[in-house]
């Protein structure tokens, strides 16, 4: 029988809260260069654990589980003049469906939520699912499309 090394005991741990999700998104909005966060602008970043009724609706998602996150708002690209009164852009990032892909995959759990973010930040800069798929693809990162 294997010995378990105890700093590999999971048996006191809990998955992560949505506050430790909000640390791990700020820690790889963090980790991006500069100018790209720069470029943001005041972009929010939210954790749910699910998406809202209302989202799942309106993407006819078969399940909760099928939506890691999701961008809201105006893409920079569609932004035409500066109206005063839109609410910033926002990223959402699914708690419950990430943790289920990280379980159903061999990436790390940070790894997973910097690759939604970023995905999700390319809808900001006004990217279409089509055009970051072109781009993974001529990148060598073992991470896939996530939202």
């Amino acid at each position: 029988m294997a010995r378990i090394d105890q700093s590999d005991d999971w048996r006191e741990k809990h998955a992560p809260t949505i506050s430790t999700f909000e640390s791990l998104a700020i820690e790889a909005f963090g980790t991006l260069p500069k100018e790209f966060r720069d470029l943001t602008g005041n972009l929010t970043i939210e954790v749910a654990d699910f998406p809202t009724d209302d989202v799942f609706e309106d993407m006819a998602l078969e399940t909760p589980f099928d939506l890691l996150g999701l961008f809201e708002g105006q893409g920079l690209s569609e932004r035409f003049t500066m109206d005063t009164g839109d609410l910033p852009n926002k990223i959402i990032l699914y708690r419950r469906p990430i943790l289920d892909y990280w379980a159903e995959n061999d990436e790390t759990l940070g790894d997973i939520v910097t690759h939604v973010l970023i995905h999700e930040i390319g809808h900001h800069f006004g990217l279409s699912d089509d055009d970051m798929e072109r781009i993974e693809e001529n990148d060598d990162s073992p991470l896939g499309d996530h939202s």
